[in-house]
């Protein structure tokens, strides 16, 4: 897969103020005022900077924490992760394969299979819809 590289005023044009905050430049959207936090609909989920494919609604679940969570990405090159020592703690940060767009971050409190949760930014994504 070949990465895209842009530079700022590049996403600026093409993403609003808060896409672009919380995608480029690491924000997050106050809790419960995500667009897909209590979206039920069958499809896909899509980085909104690249349109690359990263989670499943099939893996989607409430967990409560005020963000869409899922349990699982649509399959490993589509996310990747490193660590996050931002706001005085440690944490694993998820972003976009593609374009390295922020998403959100992983925690181990998640249900089985796998007891992950991936607490991703409503405003990082764009749903396609089965």
């Amino acid at each position: 897969m070949e990465k895209i590289n842009k530079t700022d005023e590049e996403w600026r044009e093409i993403l609003s103020e808060e896409e672009f905050l919380v995608t480029r430049k690491k924000g997050t959207e106050r809790a419960f005022t995500g667009k897909y936090y209590k979206n039920e609909e069958n499809g896909l989920y899509n980085c909104i900077c690249c349109g690359h494919e990263l989670f499943s609604s099939e893996h989607k679940y409430d967990s409560g924490s005020g963000w869409p969570s899922f349990y699982l990405p649509l399959n490993q090159e589509s996310i990747e992760t490193e660590t996050d020592f931002s706001h005085f703690m440690k944490r694993t940060e998820v972003h976009c394969s593609k374009c390295n767009a922020h998403l959100g971050h992983v925690f181990d409190d998640g249900p089985e299979p796998t007891r992950l949760r991936y607490c991703i930014n409503s405003v990082s994504l764009k749903f396609q819809k089965k």
